[in-house]
């Protein structure tokens, strides 16, 4: 076997279907394969891919305490949600030496040597034999998207490299260039990969490269495209509006080949109040028409910790006042106002479906929902001091999303519950389809994208787009003076998406952390000046010490909300560097080892 064909960082355990790795890019290799022609046979090639399968090639993965990552705690990191710990990313003091490796180089180096040797295989006409070769595609696309979207330009390679320093270093390039190379990718897996109408086999296909491809092309175009309108450092100088434009294309022409197959659909039977939830607690839903691939859970066997931290209404983590408060009125209106203030006044009437966008009621607990099996009596008030610190709120306003109501699993034993681990939806694809065509030109596209979004407007019983009505002019509201076709669809994006772990990630595209970030500090319930503050008469806070909750404001104000996390030392707000915080730095010791091809992050 050739040097270059060596897995670095790779020891082969049992038949070839699990690999760790060590590699970033100064490592050598630890192990090598155990047989000199790998992936002679389909079923050898797809025992070696089950591996990206488990983790390191899927969105989510599990439930992180305190609202850290994974399925429904991932927006702590953004405006949609807080918990009892500030980000440092988020407040600006994240360190360069909290630096971390590029382990995502260990993933594209395995995959590598897998699509450097395909040649071994004897029956490259069988279908089972493409559909490997479009995972392998997928999968580095995948590792290569994850590294452009928290380091930006990276070094390109499509061969596992000789063992040799020299070899090794290669130059960052520049990131157009890195996601062109990743829509390539995208492209030779949908040529492969299978067709289907479900996602019952579990395994990406078509429509999910498909539906990543969309989300890669709306991901750079709009990067490219705010952060040249803002002149920050972070943009592909070289970049012109035309290959912008050309991306938020591919997004729309890729959205609608999934669009036109006909065979997905947003669930919808009608029940306006109900099913839109649903999907996020339905443990198998690979019968589910929206579902285009998920990781399914069994708590007996391999569960996650969702249910166990959300179904008391706690988590260590809540939503924020800016979320609730940019959904629709149930006529499709802005909330804002006396309306709002005067609907905070009483818990859980401003989430009534009645009052708002029914998505709310369904994302956030309203009084008497309930959350367990055992508890029939349901939700009431927010549990500002838990039976344990993971069933606390912080924020007043509890996550609904993701919990299992009806789960007859074990409810609070560690990582026994199912809650899915959805990767991409129907609802994804048609909010990249309609953002992009509002990028596009929203004006000539404004029927279209109203045609677009019919399904998830319909689904919540809720009116069809009206640009103009919805249009928030609130000089308080962040997007106030963004175009009205923009803004509509980022509205429904939040919506849609909410707490599915997202909004960073748009806020990092739309170069947004400068009117959602910085200087912000999240609030939640209206407390003073609610009938919270007389349903809980003991609560303790403005106190020197021993708080257990914190309010914005001073003793005497007519109107105070709830501070989700303790404000002392962050009275001017999240400090998010814009001309740094965009991307993460890189550890000087691959600035050394490469001998100045590598350039640190701007700012760090």
């Amino acid at each position: 076997m050739k040097k270059s064909n060596i897995l670095f960082a790779a020891v082969m355990l049992g038949a070839m279907s699990t690999l760790t790795g060590c590699y970033d890019l100064d490592r050598e290799p630890e192990g090598v394969l155990a047989t000199t022609t790998p992936f002679t046979s389909t079923g050898e090639m797809q025992s070696y891919l089950n591996q990206y399968y488990q983790g390191a090639g899927i969105r989510t993965q599990g439930f992180d305490a305190g609202g850290g990552q994974y399925i429904a705690g991932a927006d702590t990191h953004s405006d949609n949600m807080a918990s009892t710990a500030v980000w440092t990313r988020m407040d600006g003091t994240l360190s360069i030496a909290s630096a971390s490796k590029l382990t995502q180089y260990n993933n594209i180096r395995s995959v590598n040597f897998f699509l450097n040797n395909l040649d071994n295989c004897k029956d490259q006409s069988s279908p089972d034999y493409k559909q490997a070769v479009g995972e392998g595609y997928y999968f580095r696309a995948w590792f290569y998207y994850q590294l452009l979207i928290n380091y930006g330009p990276v070094a390109w390679t499509d061969k596992p490299l000789d063992p040799d320093m020299e070899v090794m270093k290669l130059p960052r390039e520049p990131r157009t260039v890195i996601a062109d190379h990743i829509l390539a990718d995208l492209d030779n897996a949908i040529l492969n990969l299978q067709e289907r109408n479900n996602c019952a086999s579990f395994r990406v296909h078509r429509d999910v490269a498909r539906a990543l491809k969309s989300e890669v092309a709306l991901f750079e175009g709009t990067w490219e495209k705010y952060h040249k309108a803002k002149n920050t450092p972070f943009f592909d100088p070289s970049v012109t509006d035309a290959k912008i434009n050309d991306y938020l294309t591919q997004a729309v022409n890729a959205a609608k080949e999934v669009m036109n197959r006909g065979c997905w659909r947003i669930y919808n039977t009608g029940n306006v109040n109900n099913d839109y939830r649903i999907i996020f607690q339905t443990t198998d839903l690979s019968g589910n028409p929206e579902i285009l691939w998920f990781k399914k859970y069994d708590g007996s066997e391999i569960g996650n910790n969702v249910n166990r931290y959300l179904n008391q209404g706690g988590g260590s983590m809540g939503i924020t006042a800016s979320l609730v408060d940019d959904y629709l009125t149930i006529d499709g209106r802005p909330f804002v106002g006396a309306e709002k203030l005067e609907a905070k006044k009483v818990y859980g009437n401003e989430l009534l479906p009645t009052v708002r966008d029914p998505r709310l009621a369904q994302t956030v607990a309203t009084p008497g929902q309930v959350l367990r099996p055992d508890e029939p009596q349901g939700f009431t008030l927010p549990p500002f001091v838990g039976t344990s610190a993971y069933n606390a709120n912080p924020s007043g306003y509890s996550l609904l999303k993701h919990v299992q109501i009806d789960y007859t699993g074990n409810l609070d034993a560690e990582w026994a519950g199912a809650t899915p681990a959805i990767q991409f939806r129907y609802a994804d694809v048609l909010l990249n389809c309609a953002e992009a065509l509002a990028e596009l030109g929203g004006a000539a596209n404004a029927s279209e994208i109203i045609s677009v979004l019919h399904p998830l407007r319909e689904r919540a019983g809720m009116p069809d787009v009206n640009f103009d009505r919805e249009y928030n002019t609130d000089p308080e509201y962040p997007f106030a003076t963004l175009d009205k076709y923009i803004q509509a669809v980022r509205r429904e994006r939040r919506v849609e998406k909410a707490c599915e772990g997202r909004r960073f990630e748009d806020i990092l595209r739309w170069a947004a952390a400068d009117v959602l970030i910085v200087g912000k500090w999240p609030k939640g319930a209206l407390f003073t000046g609610s009938n919270l503050e007389t349903a809980f008469p003991s609560l303790k806070y403005d106190q020197a010490s021993g708080n257990q909750i914190f309010l914005t404001g001073k003793p005497g104000d007519p109107y105070r909300y709830v501070i989700p996390t303790n404000p002392t030392g962050h009275e001017n707000g999240w400090g998010f560097n814009v001309n740094r915080d965009y991307l993460l730095p890189i550890q000087d010791r691959m600035l050394t080892l490469t001998d100045g091809l590598w350039q640190q992050n701007p700012g760090w």
